[in-house]
């Protein structure tokens, strides 16, 4: 039985009687674990681990063990990790990180002489996806690419810097489908975040609105950071600028 335990913060001003202590997610996932050829790796910040209504399990139970593997860590090396070494060093592996040095990945898989075996995608918030991107030489060993997309973020329960931010299973739903040329499987992988929005939103949750729209809309509910390079990246989401 795959099970999500509800939702638990301090500032909830619903009655907890009314919400469940177990949500069962197994009607929304396959019957079977996705075929795919792909092989994909999460780098998961280690806060992830203690968040209740993570993804990164939903991603895990619709995809087989030896095609989705999840290293936990901030800081990784050749010595800590022989085998994410390795991996990194292959030409035909990319990681999954938007910046101006990046490729679209739908354009890169049309030119590249080598199609790719396996993707590594980055699980924390973008201050700790940041962090492990940039203090990680080893993940600037493969080839950068970037989601194209304007679709907003179904993850709708946690709230995202910006309208185009997407979650950890959201990111590897849409990278899968377009590596495996298959759009069932972004639909599949789908199912069960929307079933736990779902089931969230029935007993008391919010819909969590981005901190662009907040700010954009004059709704945000904290003073301004009096830190200027936190301010700055306030007017950068205000005027919609990727940081």
């Amino acid at each position: 039985v795959f099970s999500l335990t509800s939702w638990k913060t301090p500032s909830v001003w619903w009655d907890e009687r009314t919400r469940p202590q177990k949500v069962c997610l197994c009607p929304f996932l396959p019957l079977h674990p996705l075929h795919i050829s792909t092989h994909l790796y999460i780098i998961q910040h280690p806060a992830e681990e203690n968040k209740v209504l993570r993804t990164v399990p939903l991603l895990a139970a619709c995809l087989p063990p030896d095609k989705c593997k999840v290293k936990i860590g901030r800081r990784f090396s050749e010595e800590r990790d022989p085998e994410l070494s390795t991996v990194c060093r292959k030409s035909d592996t990319l990681i999954l990180y938007p910046g101006a040095e990046a490729a679209n990945l739908e354009e890169f898989i049309l030119d590249s002489p080598i199609y790719p075996s396996t993707i590594i995608i980055i699980d924390g918030t973008w201050s700790q996806a940041k962090d492990i991107f940039y203090k990680n030489s080893l993940f600037r060993l493969p080839k950068q690419v970037q989601l194209k997309t304007s679709i907003s973020s179904q993850y709708v329960i946690r709230t995202q810097p910006t309208n185009r931010c997407l979650s950890t299973l959201e990111c590897a739903a849409a990278a899968l489908s377009i590596l495996e040329k298959n759009n069932y499987i972004q639909e599949t992988l789908l199912r069960p975040l929307q079933a736990l929005c779902s089931f969230q939103l029935q007993h008391g949750a919010q819909i969590r609105l981005s901190k662009e729209h907040l700010l954009k809309n004059g709704l945000y509910p904290k003073p301004m950071p009096k830190n200027k390079r936190k301010l700055r990246k306030m007017e950068l989401l205000m005027d919609s600028v990727k940081i």
